[in-house]
């Protein structure tokens, strides 16, 4: 073996910049965020031939003294920790040491400061070489430019793994976009190849704040975001969640921060996925800005080279308080043909003085997650949803099931078509008292036995009626089966099914689970089972095939435990069989209460399996459409 020997500090450097400096991004990261620790208030960014030539960042932060300048290039020399207990709550976005250093190591870069102390500024240069730095007097605001120029000058081997010049901009714009969204205080600059290409002021007010969101994600996100606020035992989540419908198909649009700091985190990816389990559509990925703020002592952010990673101190309860507050804010977006409204989380004494209120369904407005925080979330300005709508009328369960259970009632002939709604309102009114207008109006017709079609004040209304019952079907469900008050009705003959022997033995093993479920099944030989009691919210639905896809679930999910994880997977089955279904007829009646039902339901704009329910076309997009004013 070699003997051992001590790394030269260009050597070390170099390495480090492997670590530090992948490409021209890296640089960029590096310097905006040494920039944000500083205090600026402004930063600038310039570019030239994908950063390879040139980058050049400047702010009007605190600046760096003439005697600091020469230690900022050295090797862990850092004004941003001094103690062992410094690193246990980092408040800053660096502290290494090491980026300044590392970047030197491998390109030339010249550091010009001025910490407003001194009559002059003062400039740094060093191109490579062993930690050495020639310093001389310059011209220059209060602030900081930092320039690098030959990014891998010395490196060519590293050069050549860059990518085109297209290429290594969008990363750099894709880095400066991820910090602008970070700090809205902040206003920030870029120039390409001499083209400034964005400028975004400081945002403070929510509307600039969502400008700037709009400038960043596109206008679309906002047109389809939530806004989140919730605080809860030290924990603060606020920002941005996209609607279901406005799912990606890649998770390119997912910004989440901790303490201003962008990171990708497994911990805070399963939370959001989990909240968005129920509404969003097979291989779909939902989009977000979010921020949490937290003690800084309670998050390490000193895991990962890039610090991309954190560990939370309790991890189960920043998990816990993502999913819940997630999962309540998406429970509470429902339909509304007005502007939309704030929605404010009650308090733990405000819900226990409020007695249980059933929807046009029996479905309380209450999602399955317990959230015991103070917080609001309300759509965005443009999002025509709501978080709450109370129908007039609400009956008991019994009373609303039977206005669209009889689904073999025909539907009425053309002149029958103006029939007043369940509440007894004509449809003809519609015009005349707009403040009485329900979200998703009243139905005037079925098409072609799948959709309803409905007039409120905006315009046209399309619901996909099976699509909207089967997400009805189901919150009531899990809501019935989480209070264990899943109703059953006895057949009036018990129906005899042939199986496998695997699915009579498995129907017997799990007749408790069956049981909770609604279902009293029976074995009656080795192949054969007997069904004599069903859910009383699915007495209509084929219940052979029920049982035979619940039988199923059962097989695939295993064992007991994988069962009770998955149970709203089976609960969602069920709700499938015992929904509305193509080709049906309904009442003009009927397709109100339905109506009604969906305002009244939590996560009523998707179905079980994330597609639309409804669709609203407004009356001025009917007149674009058919050109009328032009």
């Amino acid at each position: 073996m070699p003997e051992i020997k001590k790394l030269s500090p260009r050597l070390a450097n170099q390495i480090a910049a492997g670590e530090v400096v992948e490409r021209p991004a890296s640089v960029i990261k590096e310097l905006v965020e040494n920039s944000v620790d500083a205090g600026a208030k402004q930063l600038d960014v310039e570019i030239e031939n994908g950063g390879v030539k040139l980058m050049r960042v400047r702010d009007n932060g605190c600046g760096i003294g003439k005697n600091d300048l020469p230690l900022a290039l050295s090797r862990h020399a850092t004004s941003k920790i001094y103690h062992l207990d410094d690193l246990e709550a980092v408040g800053t976005l660096g502290f290494r040491g090491e980026a300044l250093a590392s970047i030197s190591s491998v390109a030339r870069l010249k550091l010009t400061s001025n910490d407003g102390q001194q009559d002059t500024a003062w400039c740094a240069q060093a191109e490579g070489r062993d930690m050495e730095a020639e310093l001389s007097p310059a011209a220059h605001p209060q602030g900081t430019t930092v320039e690098v120029r030959d990014l891998f000058f010395n490196t060519p081997a590293r050069r050549k793994f860059l990518r085109t010049e297209k290429t290594e901009y969008s990363r750099i714009e894709d880095i400066l976009k991820r910090i602008a969204l970070s700090r809205f205080e902040l206003g920030f600059s870029l120039k390409n190849n001499g083209k400034v290409v964005h400028n975004w002021r400081p945002a403070n007010s929510l509307a600039e704040q969502e400008r700037r969101v709009a400038q960043i994600c596109g206008p679309a996100f906002m047109e389809n975001a939530v806004h989140v606020d919730i605080n809860r035992t030290g924990l603060r989540l606020w920002g941005w969640v996209a609607l279901p419908t406005f799912s990606r198909s890649q998770a390119d649009l997912q910004h989440f921060y901790v303490n201003g700091r962008a990171i990708k985190d497994r911990l805070v990816a399963h939370a959001v996925k989990q909240a968005y389990q129920d509404v969003l559509y097979h291989g779909r990925h939902p989009a977000y800005v979010l921020y949490l703020e937290l003690d800084p002592a309670n998050v390490d952010v000193n895991v990962h080279p890039t610090k991309h990673e954190v560990r939370f101190r309790d991890g189960r309860l920043v998990h816990d308080f993502l999913f819940s507050s997630l999962h309540k804010a998406l429970a509470d977006v429902r339909p509304s043909a007005e502007q939309p409204v704030t929605y404010q989380q009650p308090s733990i004494a405000s819900l226990s003085q409020q007695q249980p209120v059933q929807s046009a369904l029996g479905l309380a407005g209450t999602s399955n997650a317990a959230s015991n925080g103070a917080g609001s979330y309300h759509s965005s300005s443009t999002a025509n949803y709501s978080t709450a709508y109370s129908p007039a009328n609400v009956g008991n369960v019994s009373e609303q099931i039977t206005q669209y259970a009889n689904l073999t009632s025909p539907t009425g002939s053309p002149s029958n078509l103006q029939y007043t709604n369940s509440s007894q309102t004509p449809v003809n009114n519609l015009q005349e008292d707009n403040a009485e207008i329900p979200p998703l109006g009243y139905a005037i017709a079925q098409l072609k036995g799948i959709y309803i079609l409905a007039e409120n004040a905006n315009g046209l209304i399309v619901v996909d009626m099976h699509a909207a019952h089967e997400r009805i079907t189901y919150e009531r469900l899990k809501q019935q089966f989480d209070h264990e008050q899943l109703a059953s009705q006895p057949l009036l003959v018990p129906l005899s099914m042939a199986v496998s022997e695997k699915e009579a033995a498995l129907a017997e093993e799990s007749a408790s689970l069956f049981a909770r479920l609604g279902f009293t099944v029976e074995t009656a030989g080795p192949e054969t089972i007997l069904i004599r009691q069903v859910p009383v919210i699915l007495n209509r639905a084929t219940v052979e095939d029920l049982v035979r896809d619940v039988l199923a679930d059962v097989i695939e999910y295993g064992t007991s435990s994988r069962i009770e994880h998955n149970i709203n997977e089976i609960l969602s089955t069920m709700a499938c069989h015992g929904s509305v279904r193509a080709n049906r007829k309904l009442t003009i009646p009927e397709m109100n209460s339905l109506l009604r039902d969906m305002e009244a339901t939590e996560r009523s704009g998707q179905c079980n399996h994330g597609r639309p329910t409804w669709s609203q076309m407004t009356l001025a997009q009917l007149d674009k459409l058919f050109m009328r004013g032009q």
